[in-house]
């Protein structure tokens, strides 16, 4: 097959007259003689150009086919890919003989925006990447700028635990997530709306906590934006009452259910040699017998002084992807509970005034800016006050230089950043080691030689989140 042809003017105007230069461009003038290859002709409008594809075989380095395999797309936009991922496969009968991703079809530039706004804006680009666990990337970041900062241990115990309570929180909406795509992919379409349903009252508790659903910005370096509505414990009690129920039903819809089974057992294996020299962490590692979770072997947050367990399974296959995520919810819940019962009264930003972001921010009856009680507590402090609470919002604090990487445990895997200050109040480099983008690795070993429509499957199961992989 080959793209059809398109023709448009050259952006950067007729080519320069230089008799040097054009003999250089004619060397490839043919369209065709390789991919992509850009020909042109004279106009009285000036040079066109006729930009063309090539075969598949040359575009994708294919060589030679055999008779009877055939390449075929699988998206960019396909089930089970949480985002715009496009997979390439070739094909012999219904057996997938290769498998290759393409991405970058959902790519933002987070990463480089980072460095166009203070140290506090940042975190409203990166809670954008990984967009079904953002408080994740707020945290992982902000625990970033708090060791260069050297304030690591200056955030108040009730912060801490509270980033700990959403993050928990958002890691059971991200697994109900995959639950009910996951469902949805393969004809359980009870499972959808069970886990669409429980998903919902998760964010309605994030909503509550945080003002939004989803992309909270949040946690900010040295605490969190805001502290707890009144009524939230009560609500998140009722919801630590309701949800274990909810995981009992999904048990019992799918757990034992045959067409379920018969999808996902001994489908899509990858033990744990694979997953360790491709990378992969997250479910898919521990699934394969290795109990690796960040909470437990590198702990941050104080996860170390919390009771829960790291759910793992021996037969590394997508059933056992699916178990250890039903019982990390209910390891998760058990946390939420223990926060509950940790919260104390007390401050949710650091005591620096150099460093802590307005935390207390309110707005007026008409929903409009900031009350007047705040603005004339501001104006009536001290004209320095107010100059500094101008400096601090518009241009931010400053960061000694200095470089770290801190790592996570989504519930993807490891998520990791890669925090770079040059002493200034913008940040020179951040670079996110999302989860899903080295996961990814793992699909040509899970789909390769299996059906093609096991590789729905084998992708649901890795779990990627194409915000996260492309940012």
């Amino acid at each position: 097959m080959t793209p059809s042809s398109t023709s448009a003017p050259h952006p950067s105007g007729p080519h320069p007259a230089s008799n040097d230069q054009h003999d250089e461009f004619d060397a490839n003038q043919a369209p065709g003689a390789q991919p992509y290859e850009a020909g042109y002709a004279e106009s009285a409008s000036g040079r066109v150009y006729t930009v063309t594809g090539g075969d598949w075989e040359d575009i994708l380095g294919a060589g030679e086919q055999d008779d009877q395999r055939i390449v075929v797309n699988m998206g960019p936009q396909h089930p089970s890919t949480h985002g715009v991922l496009r997979l390439v496969l070739e094909i012999e009968g219904e057996t997938v003989i290769e498998t290759r991703l393409v991405i970058g079809y959902l790519h933002t530039g987070i990463e480089k925006s980072c460095e166009y706004r203070n140290w506090t804006q940042a975190v409203t680009f990166l809670t954008r990447a990984d967009y079904l666990s953002p408080l994740y990337n707020e945290t992982a970041y902000c625990l970033s700028v708090e060791r260069l900062l050297g304030i690591t241990d200056q955030i108040p115990e009730r912060a801490t635990v509270i980033r700990v309570m959403v993050m928990e929180l958002q890691r059971i909406a991200s697994h109900l997530v995959w639950l009910a795509t996951g469902g949805m992919e393969l004809g359980a379409t009870t499972a959808m709306i069970f886990g669409f349903r429980e998903r919902e009252k998760v964010l309605d508790l994030l909503e509550t906590i945080t003002g939004l659903r989803m992309n909270h910005a949040y946690v900010r370096p040295g605490g969190l934006a805001q502290d707890l509505p009144d009524g939230t414990e009560r609500a998140i009690r009722e919801f630590l009452v309701d949800m274990p129920k909810r995981i009992k039903e999904y048990h019992k819809l799918l757990t034992g259910q045959p067409i379920w089974k018969a999808r996902m057992v001994d489908v899509n294996v990858l033990d744990a040699a694979g997953c360790i020299a491709l990378g992969v962490t997250g479910p898919v590692l521990r699934a394969a017998g290795l109990p690796w979770d960040l909470r437990k072997t590198m702990p941050y947050c104080g996860y170390e002084t919390y009771e829960f367990d790291v759910p793992t399974a021996l037969e590394a296959d997508s059933f056992a992807r699916y178990l250890v995520r039903l019982e990390e919810m209910t390891e998760s819940l058990k946390i939420v509970e223990q926060c509950l019962d940790r919260l104390r009264p007390g401050p949710v930003m650091v005591a620096d005034k150099k460093i802590a972001w307005p935390a207390q921010l309110s707005v007026g009856a008409d929903g409009m800016g900031n009350s007047l009680d705040h603005i004339r507590k501001i104006m009536g402090t001290s004209m320095e006050a107010l100059i500094h609470h101008f400096k601090l919002v518009t241009e931010g604090f400053r960061v000694p230089p200095g470089q770290v990487y801190t790592q996570i445990e989504s519930p993807r895997g490891e998520l990791g950043y890669h925090v770079v200050s040059d002493g200034g109040t913008r940040p020179f480099r951040v670079h996110v080691r999302d989860p899903s983008f080295v996961n990814l690795q793992a699909v040509p070993a899970l789909t390769e030689g299996g059906q093609v429509a096991d590789v729905i499957v084998g992708v649901a199961s890795v779990d990627p989140v194409l915000g996260g992989v492309d940012r």
